[in-house]
């Protein structure tokens, strides 16, 4: 993906903040505290904070959060579904925030937005020595046959190689390494998947995948037809067919210790 059209991409989600906030899935726990257990202090920025669904998960587990995000209608629905939280306008290459004053920042599906060219020193400008840069991804777990085939009939917009957890190392490996002879800013990578789950109907899941980047820059009458086949799968497998079931996910975590 170039530079245009990641920046398509990346902007394509205030249009459907709405629905984002309603079907996205939370983070599992075990995943968020991973990616904590070396930070120095409870003090952790939610960078690409989105709708609030990581922010909600870091609240829950007692961190001092503050949340960026350079969507106005996805920081309208933060605001309005955290409202304690310290939600602010800003984007990975430009944080609001002062020097060394965090210790730990956290991007839940967001780190592959970032231009780490100039985001990597940004981001290590406000952490603290030592300070700890975590990504985490939900993925759907296509070791599951139903889900392998899901992905298959969904195609790559609506679940990529990011997606499932295989091709999940590979595309976030170097993920928080810049590009273009940039110096890094942060030491080797460690990368831990935590099992996780959503609960789901086949017409909640249809609204979950809806919100994928790569279906919502879509033309209409190419949207509709993707969907149409992801409907058309669930409501012929068993195990979707009818009523609520259980989506099978995995948390995947990246994190690096800043230099």
């Amino acid at each position: 993906m170039d530079q245009g059209e990641r920046l398509l991409h990346a902007s394509s989600f205030g249009a459907a903040a709405v629905a984002y906030a309603e079907h996205r899935p939370d983070y599992a726990q075990a995943a968020v505290r991973w990616a904590l257990e070396s930070a120095s202090g409870p003090r952790v920025l939610d960078l690409g904070a989105g709708t609030g669904k990581l922010t909600a998960t870091l609240v829950a587990l007692g961190a001092e959060v503050i949340a960026v995000e350079p969507d106005s209608a996805m920081l309208t629905g933060l605001r309005h579904a955290l409202p304690a939280v310290r939600a602010l306008s800003g984007s990975a290459e430009a944080i609001p925030l002062p020097d060394a004053s965090v210790d730990a920042v956290l991007a839940g599906n967001a780190l592959h937005w970032f231009d780490m060219a100039v985001a990597g020193p940004e981001i290590a400008r406000v952490l603290t020595p030592g300070g700890i840069l975590a990504g985490l991804w939900n993925v759907m777990d296509d070791g599951v046959e139903w889900v392998s085939g899901l992905a298959r009939v969904s195609g790559s917009a609506a679940i990529g190689p990011r997606d499932t957890p295989a091709g999940w190392r590979a595309e976030t490996a170097d993920m928080h390494l810049p590009r273009g002879g940039v110096p890094a800013r942060f030491g080797s990578p460690e990368q831990a998947e935590f099992p996780h789950g959503q609960r789901r109907t086949a017409d909640t899941l249809v609204a979950t995948l809806a919100t994928r980047a790569g279906v919502l820059v879509m033309p209409e009458q190419e949207q509709e037809a993707t969907l149409g086949r992801i409907r058309a799968f669930l409501g012929s497998r068993p195990e979707t067919a009818r009523g609520e079931f259980t989506l099978p996910m995995r948390t995947g975590v990246l994190r690096a210790r800043r230099l």
